[in-house]
């Protein structure tokens, strides 16, 4: 695909602002879509309110669209907002919510569409776990089922926050390429190939 994926390890709206200008500016956007799926359970509106602020410092309009459900996720009428962006944003911290809200549905394939037409997409944090196949599920650091828009790797986030313990058995569960992400580092992903932004280590070669 011609876009760009990014991985941001934690940090949403708040530790990234000049990779963020950077991806702005590659993809021409001036508006910027926000999917704060993956905090349903928790507090979307201050994940919604930390993109108003970042938004004014970065000079961009965002639409936060509050998809929270399946049902929400298979309106026509959300995707066609996703799909109108050239930027869009999934943050929140329940990687498992995300995946089963927006897996096979409409806003998913206007995900694909925004990618497709030279768009960028960011994971931050769980979400960016979300993004890969398969994903870590925090609840126990084994792997699960993912969304697959990165597919053979696992991203683990916010690993600065990892104890020894949690590490050593991330790293015997998992079989597939692995990256470790502290808060303040990036992953892109684009047709030129893969770069990376801050300390992270990979466990493994990363698919092409």
């Amino acid at each position: 695909m011609p876009g760009t994926i990014v991985l941001q390890g934690g940090g949403p709206f708040s530790l990234h602002d000049e990779l963020d200008r950077r991806l702005l500016s590659d993809a021409q956007a001036d508006r910027v879509v926000v999917l704060p799926t993956a905090d349903a359970f928790e507090r979307p509106e201050v994940l919604v309110a930390a993109a108003m602020s970042w938004a004014e410092r970065l000079d961009v309009q965002v639409e936060a669209l509050m998809v929270m459900s399946r049902i929400e996720a298979m309106d026509v009428g959300a995707a066609d907002v996703v799909r109108s962006a050239r930027a869009v944003w999934l943050v929140g911290d329940n990687p498992i919510h995300l995946r089963s809200v927006v897996k096979d549905t409409p806003i998913w394939d206007a995900l694909h569409d925004v990618l497709r037409s030279g768009g960028v997409v960011v994971g931050c944090a769980a979400s960016a776990s979300a993004l890969c196949d398969p994903m870590l599920d925090p609840r126990g650091g084994a792997l699960a089922l993912g969304l697959g828009l990165l597919s053979g790797m696992t991203v683990v986030p916010q690993s600065e926050m990892l104890t020894p313990d949690r590490q050593a058995r991330v790293r015997k569960l998992t079989d597939v390429p692995l990256v470790f992400l502290p808060s303040t580092s990036s992953l892109l992903r684009s047709d030129a190939g893969w770069e990376s932004i801050g300390p992270h280590e990979i466990v493994g070669e990363l698919p092409n």
